[in-house]
């Protein structure tokens, strides 16, 4: 008996059909090759060969011969199907044992594991010479029930729905909040720089600009040390720290759980730091009774989490736009496909309905008019017109008569049809189609991976900066406190020399976390 071995080639340049048909055609007229079957969008062909005569290389060369590019796939074990099982009946240990050998035993069997906890089995195959409806059937005869794990067809997992709702949710409430702090802002910053030239132009002294300044209705005192702008900026502060930043703050949680750092454990770093400073100075000032109201900063998280928040809506819309043509693309598969089973010269005796995942290869499938095509295929029996434009995008229905090749996910129009399948599970057309579109959006460029190992780094680094930029000042003012009045012009001369180093150094280092909250900014 001549022994049948089976390689993989991986053959680039094919662009069509006829590329396939050109490969498979030539080869099968080759000695010592038993058959071939080429994938064309997985781009590998399936070669069973007898080693006596033929080697893995000399296929390969045969295929490069006819103009393609080939070389031969080392990790064989890619053509191994893999079964993911419900068992039910199983009450202890020994139901597995006996499950698990009764199955190793099996030829085309190649691996079996079986969780009683789970009642799951994962087992792995040669569908050369088992399938998996033989498996099912294997475990059965055995007095257990089983049923195929449901896979998710329905695509779920690429909704961004929920992602949209909460960070639009998100961005609306902190900008309902930060209309009024940006408008309060404004008026502040106008008042002041008025105040300024008044006194510029006017000789005012630093007394009577004081005393206007106190005089303004934002600047009134409800209780001391407590100004009506302080008091509406922190009412207007809390319900976007609480409902504006929830997500930023679960997510930032998330992160630092796994000990990593990421973008949003920098801007609730931010925010939080600004609102808790604000918030302490606040009732500080309110202890001592001060007569000169406090500078806070409760207007930076409303502001950051309103662009942050916009940015993370539009991200989630454009990512539901590329999910949706992939989601559309898996929703063409069909889920159910019949199988017959043919007596002498083609006679129809038995059909059964089967999930298309149990469809094997070489199996006889019949597909009505208007179905679609479970599997990729040849035809065996009957004419009819197929509408293939789903897939090859040709407008105009294509004829089918026995020979041709059929391609899952195209609806059969006319005439009953009978195909042989070729190409079942994840190597059909479609499969690979969805399969190389989830790959382009998974994988990333080398300059995308670079930035991301930057990221890891890049957060821990600011707070270290931010941190130094809070020391360095803070020294700095208490060496020499000139350099700190001339960048920090305009600070109440009420308010001791410690105090204002302290309030100008906070300054420059929440300044510091702020600006890198944007660190895909930063990275690119």
């Amino acid at each position: 008996t001549k022994t049948i071995s089976k390689c993989y080639v991986q053959v680039t340049g094919m662009t069509c059909a006829s590329c396939v048909a050109n490969i498979e055609r030539n080869l099968r007229r080759e000695d010592g090759i038993h058959s071939i079957l080429v994938a064309l969008m997985a781009g590998k062909a399936e070669v069973r060969y007898n080693p006596a005569v033929i080697h893995p290389s000399a296929i390969a060369e045969l295929i490069r011969e006819l103009g393609f590019g080939a070389t031969v796939m080392e990790n064989c074990g890619e053509g191994d199907g893999i079964l993911e099982l419900v068992v039910r009946g199983m009450t202890c240990a020994s139901c597995i044992h006996k499950i698990e050998s009764t199955l190793m035993k099996t030829n085309g069997v190649l691996y079996c594991s079986v969780a009683l906890a789970t009642n799951k089995a994962h087992i792995k195959y040669d569908p050369e010479i088992i399938g998996p409806r033989d498996v099912i059937q294997v475990i059965k005869d055995l007095g257990f029930t089983t049923s195929l794990v449901k896979k998710d067809r329905s695509a779920s997992h690429l909704d961004h729905k929920q992602e949209i709702r909460q960070w639009k949710r998100s961005f609306v409430v902190s900008l309902v909040f930060c209309i009024p702090v940006m408008g309060l802002m404004i008026y502040m910053m106008v008042m002041d720089s008025q105040l300024s030239g008044a006194h510029a132009h006017h000789n005012m002294s630093s007394e009577e600009m004081e005393a206007r300044h106190s005089s303004m209705v934002l600047e009134y005192q409800l209780l001391p040390g407590l100004s009506v702008m302080n008091f509406l900026s922190f009412l207007l502060c809390v319900p976007v720290q609480m409902f504006g930043g929830w997500y930023f703050y679960i997510q930032a949680y998330k992160a630092l759980k796994h000990k990593t750092a990421n973008m949003d454990v920098l801007i609730v770093l931010a925010t939080s730091i600004a609102f808790v400073y604000s918030f302490v100075i606040l009732l500080v000032a309110m202890a001592e009774k001060a007569k000169v109201n406090p500078v806070t900063f409760f207007d930076t998280p409303p502001m950051l989490f309103v662009f942050i928040s916009l940015g993370r809506w539009l991200e989630h819309v454009a990512k539901g736009k590329t999910s949706e043509a992939l989601a559309r693309l898996i929703s063409l598969q069909a889920t159910e496909a019949t199988i017959v089973t043919l007596g002498p010269d083609n006679v129809l005796l038995s059909e059964e309905q089967v999930d298309v995942e149990l469809v094997q290869r070489g199996d006889i499938v019949k597909v009505i008019p208007g179905g679609k095509f479970p599997v990729d295929g040849r035809v065996i029996e009957g004419h009819s017109m197929v509408d293939e434009s789903l897939i090859t995008g040709e407008a105009m229905p294509v004829t089918k008569k026995p020979g041709n090749t059929v391609i899952a996910g195209s609806i059969n129009q006319n005439g009953a049809l009978l195909i042989s399948a070729t190409h079942v599970g994840a190597d059909t057309t479609l499969s690979q189609i969805v399969k190389l579109v989830e790959e382009a959006q998974t994988s990333k460029a080398p300059i995308q991976q670079f930035a991301d190992k930057l990221s890891g780094y890049f957060v821990p680094s600011i707070v270290a900066v931010s941190v130094v930029t809070l020391f360095a000042w803070i020294i700095i003012g208490f060496v020499d406190f000139e350099i700190v009045e001339k960048y920090f012009l305009g600070y109440n001369k009420s308010i001791s020399a410690a105090e204002v180093i302290i309030r100008f150094a906070f300054q420059a280092s929440i300044t510091v976390l702020c600006i890198a909250c944007p660190c895909s900014l930063g990275l690119a």
